[in-house]
């Protein structure tokens, strides 16, 4: 199997990568680009700590072929801060602490950006529902849910 050139726009920037057609979108994001905000947990799809947005929705990138994200916009975790600001997302996780280890705490926060993206005003229901396929080992949840409904309704798109 020979390698084949890939285009990619993440975090609105353009990339050039050779990879196999077989790597995961994960692998060209960790090994490639340098982007380890989406970490390597199960390598399934279970866990939701490889989670990424791509054209906004929310993707578990251990799962996709990296080709399959060609011609969307991908957005990790390192594309959420804005000129040195946190988004309001992080800021709410850190407040709240809705992270402890921190593991899963990029994929959390990408699920919520997709649900609040689409929905500004979840109810509690919805939000659980968004972050079902991302699991915490540590939180219990309570806080991960208290920063994603204390950034809901502040007016639009996060």
């Amino acid at each position: 199997m020979t390698k084949r050139e890939l285009q990619l726009k993440v975090n609105g920037k353009p990339f050039t990568v050779e990879i196999f057609p077989s790597t995961t979108l994960l692998d060209v994001l960790r090994d490639e680009l340098g982007l380890t905000g989406a970490k390597r947990g199960c390598e399934t799809g279970y866990c939701g700590c490889c989670t990424v947005l791509l054209d906004g929705k929310a993707i578990h990138s251990c799962s996709i072929l990296a080709f399959r994200a060609k011609d969307h916009a991908i957005l990790t975790i390192e594309g959420l801060e804005k000129n040195g600001e946190l988004h309001a997302l992080q800021k709410a996780f850190l407040s709240r602490g809705g992270s402890q280890c921190g593991y899963c705490s990029p994929g959390m926060i990408l699920s919520s950006k997709a649900l609040l993206d689409a929905n500004p005003n979840p109810t509690e229901a919805e939000v659980r529902r968004a972050l079902s396929g991302n699991l915490c080992r540590c939180t219990g949840y309570a806080p991960i849910l208290e920063a994603v409904l204390s950034v809901a309704g502040e007016g639009g798109r996060v």
